[in-house]
């Protein structure tokens, strides 16, 4: 056996070298020994890549790229595919881990010089791959067909009609029309799915052939080349395999632990991995209070609005992403890393950190005067840590550098954990200082608490009654289906039907669309009633249940209500029979004129509930929408504490198998 696989494995050498490749690049491929934790985020990048890869063929496989039916893909996708939901959740997570590991990546090469001749070739690589990696984000957060999805892409898109003469020719030419319409979305799929990831897989290979033809630097930037034995092999180098591979499988399992907790347990990451306003499609008459990109675009797009003028924003803000390219030859300190550099280096290299997480958060918020003066002033710093390098890098005072690799494994635990908390000092009290919201969450008021319970089935049965007998007939779940519904919630299917399903020609197969005319809603209501599926993630259950209990007497409405959380409400309060009607008093005890004057209620009109019981109705009701909202939830909370389980004993084997390996390399 063991001859009849060597003969295989030479006669594929003959026609292929597989073998020569394997020891250039992993067998025989000598790395310094003193990789730090900061070395593992490019391993990282590669194992998220993969994911991306591998979940994206998936997702692709059932979804539809057309502005009528892209939203309910992704939707159908995360409810009737097996195991959809995980495989979207991978790739969203995987999304924003693919730019964590990136940026951390790049802040590693801005400490220990990794940009420095002779790997010039590996960084201009690099910031490539960063690129076309934003660019593929891009057309990637499009495809969902989200509001945040489509007016975040009219805003960018829109960036390019600064440009003079041909800026409008080219923002029709990225659209393929002269709105953002369904040809937008098929072209975005097309380079999402096809052209981009073939430009950044070519880009990742030229990237470590790159690296493994100069070497790999290291914390002390030292070349382990200069010493080697009688052998030619250098004295601070080993083999990456199998001494980095049993150890970089040690910090996979660990980034596999964070990544996979928020798989499981935050998957939205409170509204920055999955906007809220993603749970509602696309609506080209509808914008949004704020418009703001993704997470990883908003320190340039903080930029972008720190300049006043549309033109010269859109400069800086290419200026700002491509500027990092000629950072080789912009340092001319003499040392590479920053531990043998002096303090001024350190201190820009901190402040530049800070300014860069300031901007990011500034990203995400609504532009006040004050943000708008904070993120000029990060901005103006961004561009003097590049262009002034020049001068403070070789201002600078430098230590003696070692001629061998030191093993002392850098700063230590708590002087690394002093700095972290130095840095976010420095991005958390500027943005304390110009970062408070003077709006409720809730309106005119603050949401009341409000906690979901996915296992409550008899609660979850009373609120689908509510729904059915107060909801259904204005509101759809357009994207549950009352077979799931009833097994989900214990229902049996000819109860349900009895009970939950008035029409007998509806199949219990069905989605839960109403009855109700479109058109003749929108004639009854001024708009037709949306549909309630993702209401609780778009607003959030605190939201939906502070709604729902804040409707008071207004005679001047259409329908004689108001709501403090809503105002001008254009709905009916149809559970007034079970609540009654709530009157309004301003501080001075009179009729409150306008929903923020409201300051307490009083029932005007009593209902069959008492306010408790009605209290108790109304949680019931938004906990039903809540698990139609997200069906798989309970599952997912399942399956990930097995998973967590899992990697931490996965961990402690990769961490004595690693510990074996290295015991006696010095």
């Amino acid at each position: 056996m063991e001859k009849a696989l060597t003969g295989l494995i030479a006669w594929i050498d003959a026609r292929l070298p597989v073998t020569r490749a394997w020891d250039t690049h992993m067998g025989a491929y000598y790395a310094p020994k003193n990789f730090n934790l900061w070395y593992f985020f490019g391993v990282f990048s590669l194992l998220v890549l993969v994911n991306q890869l591998l979940t994206g063929i998936w997702l692709t496989m059932n979804y539809t790229p057309s502005a009528e039916e892209a939203f309910a893909s992704v939707e159908y996708i995360m409810r009737d595919v097996d195991y959809g939901w995980l495989l979207r959740y991978m790739h969203s997570t995987g999304a924003s881990a693919f730019f964590i590991v990136v940026y951390l990546h790049m802040m590693r090469a801005l400490m220990y010089g990794s940009y420095k001749k002779p790997r010039e070739l590996i960084w201009i690589f690099g910031m490539l791959i960063f690129i076309v990696l934003m660019a593929e984000a891009f057309v990637g957060y499009v495809l969902p067909w989200g509001q945040m999805s489509y007016w975040g892409a009219q805003v960018i898109i829109s960036l390019f009609g600064a440009i003079p003469v041909v800026g409008e020719d080219i923002v029709t030419w990225i659209r393929g029309d002269y709105l953002i319409s369904g040809i937008t979305l098929n072209r975005f799929f097309a380079l999402h799915v096809v052209a981009l990831p073939i430009v950044l897989l070519a880009l990742v290979v030229l990237h470590i052939l790159a690296l493994h033809e100069v070497g790999s630097n290291n914390p002390d930037g030292v070349e382990i080349k200069k010493n080697k034995d009688a052998n030619g092999v250098p004295l601070d180098g080993i083999q990456f395999h199998p001494y980095y591979s049993v150890h970089d499988v040690q910090g996979i399992a660990v980034f596999l632990f964070f990544f996979c907790g928020v798989i499981f347990f935050a998957p939205e990451m409170s509204g920055f991995f999955l906007e809220y306003a993603n749970f509602e499609e696309a609506n080209g008459l509808k914008t949004p209070e704020h418009i703001a990109p993704v997470w990883y675009f908003t320190p340039f797009y903080s930029v972008l609005r720190a300049v006043p003028d549309k033109f010269w924003g859109f400069v800086f803000f290419a200026i700002s992403v491509v500027i990092p390219f000629a950072l080789p030859w912009l340092d001319r300190n003499p040392v590479r890393s920053w531990r043998y550099r002096g303090m001024l280096n350190r201190v820009m290299l901190l402040v530049f950190v800070a300014s860069f997480i300031i901007l990011g958060v500034l990203g995400v918020k609504a532009p006040t005067p004050e943000r708008t003066l904070l993120a000029q002033t990060c901005t103006i710093f961004y561009f003097f840590f590049f262009l002034a390098m020049p001068w403070w890098s070789r201002m600078d005072r430098t230590k003696p550098e070692p001629d061998r690799v030191t093993m002392d494994g850098g700063m230590g635990f708590w002087k690394g954990v002093g700095t972290v908390a130095l840095v976010g000092a420095m991005a958390f009290l500027p943005l304390k200082v110009v970062g408070a919201e003077s709006a409720y969450n809730c309106g005119t008021m603050p949401c009341d608490a409000f906690e979901a319970d996915a296992t409550d089935q008899p609660s979850l049965q009373r609120g689908a009654a509510l729904y059915a007998n107060y909801c259904m007939g204005c509101h759809s779940l357009q994207y549950s289906r009352h077979n799931r519904v009833a097994r989900d919630l214990g229902i049996p299917e000819d109860l349900y039907k009895g009970n939950l399903v008035f029409d007998p020609e509806i199949k219990l197969g069905s989605l839960m669309t109403n009855s109700m005319d479109k058109g003749q809603a929108k004639i009854w209501f001024g708009a037709t009633p949306p549909d309630l599926t993702l209401i609780s993630r778009a607003r959030q259950p605190e939201w939906l249940y502070t709604y729902l209990r804040a409707f008071y007497q207004d005679d001047l409405r259409p329908y004689g209500v108001n709501n403090r959380v809503y105002p001008n409400v254009g709905m009916p309060h149809v559970l007034m029979e079970l609540q009654g009607l709530p009157a309004c008093y301003d501080e001075s005890g009179a009729a409150a004129a306008k929903a923020a004057d409201c300051k307490s209620l009083e029932l005007a009109k009593p209902g069959a509930m008492s306010p408790d019981q009605f209290d108790v109705a109304i949680y019931d009701l938004v906990n039903f929408l809540a698990y139609t909202a997200e069906p798989y939830k309970a599952d997912r909370l399942r399956i990930g504490t097995y998973v967590l389980l899992f990697l931490v004993i996965f961990f402690i084997f990769a961490w004595l198998l690693n510990r074996e390996y290295w015991k006696d390399v010095h």
